[in-house]
Parts: structure tokens; sequence; C-alpha cells
């Protein structure tokens, strides 16, 4: 495929996304049930934009890689069944009877989202971030996948009653390609495969794992790049969780979740495009510094308001502002030599390479101020290098000052 037709052959699959997504909020609108669910169909809707356009990119710029190719299908493929679905809904509960066919549509549907959502969760996995398996041996791993995704694509296809597990109220819908006298079968089927297909993701996992710690250079910082941007989005996504959880006005904020999740493409796309690839372990160190910061101050904060508003509750008015202000001036007291310390701790503990040369380096400036002696200077600058840059080999070229250059000082 040349460079040309594989620009306009992803941006196409992009563009035909839109329309689709389009298609399916207004249909989402016409049977909405609240605000909260609008908003939960629009960032639903942008998060696979955002799989979309990264899928796009990559294929249209680096058309060698399976990554961008598979982003493109996969995301189109599940909008593509939320379509399907919605015009199913649409036809047997917003405005029954409307559209023609609707049980085979939403059947084909069903199909069509899970197939694209198993298609992200495996083979993205699988395969990131060079477009190939990590080695011959996954090959195994990559048939098992697509051997559960046809027996997943038989079953949901030819399930008699395929919307049990999408709406209650569709359960008695019968989809016209079913086969009823395998009901049991298909239904053991719906509750085995997901087991199956979880158990197919952790694998992927553990091939990326085993990609990382055989990856050196490029590779490695890809890796690095993608598994950043994962932990993130977890780490968001169990903060909104349990802010969800304690907080009662939090029912509503269920599209939040949906945010987290966009750092996975975003940073998926920026590894494989490269694009600032060796500013990740910049960006690790920061958010490891920062992150245990917060939380740290945020802990002594809360401990130093509700401790010193139950010590002093009965010589003073429980909601003082002294408290707060004086708890306040201590955290603001704490932060930079705190920020030093776990700066320090971070380096020595996940870049300890670094914190050895930026140790050798200090105390190569502290002779540096003493020493006087040319011979013995030399010897400590290739000490430096040799521990610090690590060369094959180290020469030091002196110049030497010309006479009329002491002449005129």
């Amino acid at each position: 495929m040349s460079k040309r037709t594989a620009f306009w052959l992803a941006w196409l699959t992009w563009a035909l996304y839109l329309l689709i997504a389009f298609a399916t909020l207004f249909l989402q609108l016409k049977g909405s049930r609240g605000t909260s669910s609008v908003l939960n169909d629009v960032f639903a809707a942008l998060i696979l934009l955002a799989f979309a356009t990264v899928g796009a990119l990559i294929a249209s710029r680096r058309r060698e890689n399976r990554i961008g190719w598979l982003c493109c299908i996969s995301t189109l493929v599940w909008a593509l069944g939320n379509l399907l679905l919605e015009c199913a809904m649409y036809s047997f509960i917003t405005a029954p009877g409307s559209l023609p066919a609707g049980a085979l549509v939403g059947s084909i549907g069903n199909w069509l989202r899970g197939l694209g959502f198993y298609l992200t969760l495996t083979y993205l996995l699988l395969l990131f971030p060079s477009g190939h398996l990590p080695s011959r041996r996954w090959r195994f791993l990559a048939w098992i996948i697509f051997s559960v995704l046809a027996v997943f694509s038989i079953s949901s296809l030819l399930s008699p009653y395929p919307y049990v597990n999408i709406d209650p109220r569709l359960a008695n819908i019968r989809n016209p390609l079913g086969i009823l006298i395998g009901n049991d079968l298909f239904d053991g089927l719906a509750n085995f495969l997901p087991l199956l297909l979880f158990l197919c993701v952790i694998a992927c996992i553990v091939a990326v794992i085993a990609r990382f710690r055989r990856a050196e250079g490029i590779e490695r910082q890809q890796l690095k790049w993608f598994t950043y941007g994962t932990a993130l989005s977890i780490l968001m996504i169990i903060a909104i969780a349990l802010l969800v959880l304690f907080t009662p006005s939090g029912n509503g904020t269920g599209w939040v979740f949906y945010v987290a999740v966009v750092f996975i493409p975003v940073s998926a796309g920026i590894a494989i495009l490269r694009y600032r690839l060796y500013d990740i372990d910049v960006l690790i160190n920061r958010t490891l510094v920062y992150g245990l910061l917060t939380t740290t101050l945020l802990a002594v904060y809360l401990l130093l308001v509700f401790g010193g508003q139950h010590l002093l509750s009965s010589f003073l008015d429980p909601n003082n502002g002294v408290v707060l202000v004086a708890s306040t001036l201590v955290v603001a007291t704490l932060f930079q030599p705190l920020r030093h310390r776990l700066q320090q701790t971070v380096d020595r503990r996940f870049y300890r390479s670094r914190y050895d040369a930026a140790q050798v380096v200090a105390r190569f400036s502290d002779t540096l101020r003493q020493e006087v002696n040319l011979e013995q200077l030399c010897g400590h600058l290739l000490t430096v290098v040799q521990e610090t840059v690590q060369p094959e080999q180290v020469s030091i070229w002196l110049r030497l000052q010309q006479p009329e250059e002491r002449e005129k000082r």
C-alpha cells in the first residue's frame, strides 16, 4: 500500500466514525433518560474518537505498523455496533415499529460492539508497540484469542435472546437468526466467554511485561509511555470511584470515568509516533514526586485540622479559623524541604544510575573548588566521566596558552 493510499484510507475510517458517532448520539438523545445519561453518551463517544484519531495518525504516518489499523478497525466496528443497538432501542422502545428489522439489527449490533471492544483489549496489548508479536512463542496466544472471538461471534449471532444482558425491557425480543433449541448452550457461553476473554487479556498483559523486560532503547521508552498512560488511567478511575462512593452528591458523575481512559490512546499515540519519546522519564519522576508530595501534605493538613480542632474544642470555638491558618502555614513551610527529600528518595529508588551520577558530579564540584594541581584535577575529571557517562574511550585535550595571550594578560 502506498503512503498516499494509507493516508486517505486511515482518515476515511476516521470520518466514517464521526458520521456513525453523530447518528448514534442523535438516537441516544431521542431516547435519553436524563442529563447524566446524555453526558455518559457524549463522553463515551469522545473516548472512541480519541482511539480513532490516534489510529488514523499512526496508520497514515506509519502504515507498516498494525497498531494504527487495529485502532481504526476496532473503533469503527465498536461504533457501528453502538449505532445498530441504538437503532434497535429506537425501534422497540423510543418509537415502536418505526424502523424495520429491529431485532436482527440489534443482534448484529450486539456482536459488533463486543467484537470491537475485545479486539481493543487483546490484540492492541499483544502487538504493541511494533505491530508484531513479542516472539514466535506468542503465536499460540494470538490463535487462542482468534478462536475465542470466533466462538463469541457465533454465539452472539445465533443466540435466540441476545438482549437479556443489554436491556431487561428487551429480554423477550427474539433474534430471527437465533437457534431456539440451543438457548441453554448459548446462555452458558454468554456467561463463560467473558471469563475466558478476561484470561486472554491477562495473558496479553503478561506479554507486554515480557516484552518490556527484553526491550532496549526506543522500544523500552515506547512501552514506558504506554504503561504510564495506562497506570495513570487506572489510578484516576480508582480515585473517582472512591470519590463517588464516599460522596453522597457524586451519583451523577459517572461520565468522569471516561475522562480518565483518554490517557491510554494518547500515550499509545505518543509512543508509536515517537513524539517527545524520551520525556517519559521526566514525567514519571515528576508524577511520583508530586503525587507523593500532594498525598503527604494533604494527610498532614487534615491531621492538623481535625486534631487541632479536637484539642482546642474545649478552649475555642470548634470552627475557629486559627487552626486552619496554622495548618496552612505548617503545610506551606513543609513544602520545599519535603519536596527535596522526596526527589532524592525517588531518584535513589527508581533512577539509581542518575542519582549516583549526580552524587559523583556534586563531589567533583567540591573537589574543583579546592584542587590546584592540574594532573590530579585531570585524574578526577576522567574518573567522573567514566562513572557517569561510561564511554568506551576517554581522553583530555588541553589548549596551551600562546605567548602573545600571556602578554595581553
